[in-house]
């Protein structure tokens, strides 16, 4: 990381350290909107600085959410992505699989939208699915679970290998606020779209959801290839904590540019405003 880079970095990992209570405090207070914001703000720009650098430097890089239903992978996701080009940053949330995608090699639609040179993807859940939603369910096989669980490590290496910076992480919530989360889904209508079948299932099917996570962490939380767990019980700090050190793992630099000067507008050359009835959208605010 260069020196300029470094510099600013570090500051934004201070910031994120003053957040944090000291342990024998016991838990850090919610932090309010503005603290929230202001603290968002650094690595933001970060972020744009790292978008800057893949697209100049054309590196590859990979970003796997996973975790409980309820822990806040999408407002992680909300927060990386508002500041920065969706052409470099791309989303994937992929549907349940096709008829002929079930036919398929497990991870063969995954693949389709692995980065290319100078893009950054972010899968908003992933092949993992195979570990968690589709074993709890009973929507696979346990022998399909096993040979997932076996090969995924593997494969992983082979994308590695391949030039793909791959980060995974699980985010983390306790009981007692995944239920709050979901009363807040079920009472307010903005949220009533977030809840599914698959969430009450879920809610009621904790221990399941524990084992499976436990398993898949044994199976594939490797050297090359490890699971960064996020506590996700505080949304915001855990958007703050998963943005910075995702930011930490990437070995990004300042990169030239060239100094920007707006141009004079033309002349009208006799252009005059037509006298044409927009259609104004009314102005109710």
């Amino acid at each position: 990381m260069g020196k300029k880079n470094k510099h600013k970095h570090e500051q934004v990992e201070h910031e994120q350290v003053e957040l944090e209570a000291p342990a024998e405090e016991g838990p850090a207070l919610k932090l309010k909107r503005k603290e929230y914001e202001a603290a968002l703000e650094p690595l933001q720009v970060e972020l744009v600085r790292l978008q800057e650098w893949v697209k100049y430097t054309g590196a590859k890089i990979m970003v796997v959410f996973e975790g409980r239903d309820a822990a806040g992978k999408g407002g992680v996701i909300k927060a990386m992505t508002e500041r920065v080009s969706p052409r470099v940053f791309r989303v994937v949330a992929l549907p349940s699989p096709t008829e002929r995608e079930k036919t398929q090699m497990y991870i063969q639609r995954y693949m389709a939208h692995f980065p290319a040179a100078g893009e950054i993807v972010l899968f908003d859940r992933s092949w993992y699915n195979r570990a968690g939603v589709e074993r709890v369910m009973g929507f696979t096989p346990e022998e399909l679970v096993h040979r997932f669980l076996h090969y995924v490590p593997p494969v992983e290496r082979t994308i590695i290998e391949s030039g793909i910076l791959l980060v995974k992480y699980w985010l983390e919530v306790s009981q007692e606020n995944q239920t709050i989360r979901f009363e807040e889904r079920i009472n307010d209508y903005r949220k009533i779209w977030k809840l599914s079948p698959m969430d009450l299932e879920a809610h009621r099917r904790w221990y399941d959801y524990s084992r499976a996570r436990d398993e898949m962490f044994a199976a594939t939380d490797t050297p090359e290839s490890p699971w960064y767990v996020v506590d996700s019980n505080d949304q915001k700090r855990g958007r703050l904590n998963c943005i910075s050190h995702f930011l930490s793992l990437i070995p990004y630099e300042d990169v030239p540019h060239e100094k920007v000067k707006l141009p004079k507008r033309q002349q009208p050359n006799g252009y005059k405003e037509p006298d044409y009835p927009f259609k104004y959208v009314p102005a109710q605010y």
